[in-house]
């Protein structure tokens, strides 16, 4: 199965009196068309933007936060992401009671 992964950004923290971003808050979802699975992360943004507050898109923040992740951590986000799917796929653990109707 194809798996697809989104990266939004959930929220932006800023100074007011300056309008730098000091904390990304990002999610990812991945799904395979059946399942679906998530996470949330937050990042400490250290240093100068480039860019004004106003003229932020997502996508340019989306880049920032795949670049300060680097390839390693975005591959063991996707890893948990592909383990979460995995589980609703084929179950290894299960929860209930052996009586009524939560068998």
């Amino acid at each position: 199965m194809t798996t697809t992964t989104t990266w939004h950004i959930a929220n932006l923290e800023r100074e007011t009196a300056t309008g730098k971003v000091t904390t990304i808050h990002y999610t990812v979802d991945a799904t395979d068309g059946t399942y679906q699975a998530g996470a949330y992360g937050s990042l400490a943004v250290d240093g100068e933007i480039a860019v004004p507050f106003k003229d932020l898109t997502e996508e340019i923040v989306i880049r920032w936060v795949l670049e300060a992740l680097g390839d390693e951590k975005v591959q063991e986000v996707q890893a948990a992401l592909d383990a979460q799917l995995e589980q609703q796929r084929a179950p290894k653990v299960a929860t209930g009671l052996p009586w009524g109707d939560n068998t």
